[in-house]
């Protein structure tokens, strides 16, 4: 059985390494949030199994790396229908409003057809 003291030295620079990668990173806050997640994820789960065939900090550098990757790839592809969303309703606001000047144009040309 592996103690609190060898699980938490195997995994403090997994965690150290994955938060410069996080904060350094170029990517948008949702994609550094996905490898950071995924960073410490993938170092906890891989520290348990490393620790069941007795190689703990093993295990965790390999799952936090596969994490880090994983986690970045989930992040980016949140991060993509964000801004999907965002362009999607960028563009409804703009046809409401293009929507309501025509409105306002055809009022406005109404009692104009009474009068010929």
């Amino acid at each position: 059985m592996v103690s609190f003291k060898q699980a938490a030295t195997s995994l403090l620079p997994i965690i150290f390494v994955a938060s410069l990668f996080t904060g350094c990173a170029g990517g948008s806050l949702t994609t550094r949030e996905g490898a950071g997640i995924g960073a410490l994820g993938g170092a906890s789960a891989g520290g348990l199994i490393g620790a069941a065939v007795g190689h703990p900090a093993v295990g965790a550098a390999i799952g936090g790396a596969l994490g880090l990757g994983a986690g970045a790839l989930v992040g980016d592809q949140l991060q993509g229908q964000e801004i999907r969303q965002q362009q999607q309703d960028q563009q409804i606001q703009d046809n409401q409003t293009e929507l309501n000047r025509q409105r306002q144009e055809l009022e406005s040309l109404r009692p104009q057809q009474g009068e010929y």
